[in-house]
């Protein structure tokens, strides 16, 4: 057994509790302002229930023993698990790993120790697990009745929406259906987790879980509150090791579309050197370029891509609609953009061509994996996603007659 392993399973600081039916799982790092608030808040919201709070904590701020000071008087039992400097491994996401190892009960609510993540929230996660058709409940800033207000600023916002956005079309099957998979607010059932097949790395531990495992997925709203004290762990560097953990999670799909995406971008390039070498001008070059690629590109995405999704999507003629109106409408974007870098910037057609292409690709992306080959639902008013109507009105228009 290595030394973090060892270091997840040496058991906690407390004593647990001898009947309990959950876990409160709190990862921690340099957050001693915060305990005495989240112990009392948890204690108020889980009154009257057999739970108990598990701090899980990497700090040097002497968080256990302000624990241990507050435990002494807690309306609840409360346990700490002090992970020390070297043993820390898998950041937040290792925490929460040794946490669900050291729970005295197989269903564990994750949450931060900021406040960010309500406290009186927790029951709704427990009632929402306890009828019966869920592994994981997930608590999303996204569905109806949440909030993402305690991001802040709009930049902060946008990139989380961006990150969710890229996440589920890297998984589109696994995470259909989680409206929030980025979420450090969450319930699991510990004993539907494979804990030995974890691989945590930075924040993202739910995206593991649900990736990883093969959990039946609810969600209840929720309002992300402003930070009370400490300070944001999410920096650049951590940012870094989230796409990077993306990439090793999800390694395939994407990059079998990149690889489509880079020959037919090499195509594109080629096209219109080849063009505009016989003397066509560079913008319909660029235009009979981009139509061909866009049909061989849908044709091999089909066959190497998404050749697992095609039998719960729509129709094939739905699909190469979506597809090729989604990427006309893009050319119809980028096309006047390379105009725009050719005539102000004074560069090449090629150069721009390619610069155009490499911004277009995780657009593509996207749309394809979320929308082009969404699963198909039930037709029922009012349960049509947002791609499904797209790709419906698409099709709807098609067929009218004097327009095939």
């Amino acid at each position: 057994m290595d030394d973090a392993t060892s270091a997840d399973r040496a058991g906690a600081r407390g004593r647990p509790p001898h009947r309990c039916d959950v876990t409160v799982i709190v990862p921690t790092r340099n957050e001693r302002a915060n305990v005495a608030e989240m112990v009392r808040q948890l204690g108020e919201a889980l009154a009257g229930r057999r739970a108990e709070i598990l701090f899980v904590d990497d700090s040097e701020d002497g968080t256990p023993d302000e624990v241990e000071r507050i435990a002494a008087d807690a309306p609840l039992p409360v346990r700490v698990v002090h992970r020390p400097a070297g043993h820390r491994t898998g950041g937040l996401g290792g925490a929460v790993v040794a946490g669900l190892r050291a729970a005295a009960a197989d269903v564990c609510v994750v949450m931060d120790g900021d406040l960010q993540h309500p406290p009186a929230l927790v029951p709704a996660l427990v009632d929402r697990h306890a009828r019966g058709d869920s592994d994981a409940v997930v608590a999303s800033r996204y569905i109806g009745g949440g909030d993402s207000a305690g991001l802040g600023t709009t930049l902060r916002f946008g990139v989380s929406r961006a990150a969710t956005l890229v996440t589920k079309a890297m998984f589109p099957l696994r995470l259909h259906g989680t409206s929030d998979p980025m979420t450090g607010f969450f319930l699991v059932d510990r004993s539907r987790v494979d804990l030995e097949a974890l691989r945590p790395s930075g924040f993202k531990i739910l995206l593991e879980l649900l990736v990883r495992g093969d959990l039946r997925v609810a969600e209840v709203p929720m309002r992300f509150g402003e930070r009370r004290e400490g300070d944001s762990k999410a920096t650049m560097r951590q940012g870094v090791t989230f796409l990077a953990h993306l990439a090793r999670l999800r390694f395939g799909k994407m990059s079998a579309f990149a690889l489509i995406g880079a020959v037919g971008a090499v195509a594109n390039i080629a096209i219109v050197w080849l063009l505009t070498t016989l003397g066509m001008g560079y913008i319909w070059a660029a235009i009979i370029a981009a139509e061909t690629t866009i049909i061989a590109n849908f044709l091999l995405a089909e066959r190497f891509v998404f050749a697992d999704m095609r039998g719960r999507a729509a129709s094939l003629r739905r699909r190469f609609l979506a597809s090729f109106t989604f990427n006309n409408a893009e050319a119809a974007i980028r096309i006047p953009v390379l105009a725009f870098l050719v005539e102000t910037w004074a560069i090449s057609s090629v150069l721009g061509t390619a610069i155009t292409l490499a911004v277009a690709f995780v657009a593509r992306f996207v749309f394809h994996s979320l929308v082009v080959y969404a699963p198909r639902r039930p037709r029922e008013p009012g349960t049509e996603t947002a791609g499904q109507r797209i790709i419906r009105v698409i099709d709807e228009e098609a067929m009218k007659p004097g327009e095939l």
